[in-house]
């Protein structure tokens, strides 16, 4: 059985096919776009580790 694939767009969320056509993030025409710019690719990079850090202070005791 195959792992869900996550996009890599939305951190921690699953790819939902959100573009027709696609059949996972390997070959999304907007993770492409988002991938090969610069600025948004440290934009969702950040929002990444945003993310990471909200999940670790909520399972904090």
């Amino acid at each position: 059985m195959k792992p869900d694939a996550r996009c890599p767009v939305r951190p921690g969320e699953p790819c939902t096919l959100c573009q027709m056509g696609a059949t996972g993030p390997q070959d999304c025409p907007l993770v492409y776009l988002v991938m090969t710019d610069d600025e948004l690719r440290a934009g969702v990079h950040a929002a990444a580790l945003r993310a990471r850090a909200r999940r670790g202070k909520e399972s904090a005791p």
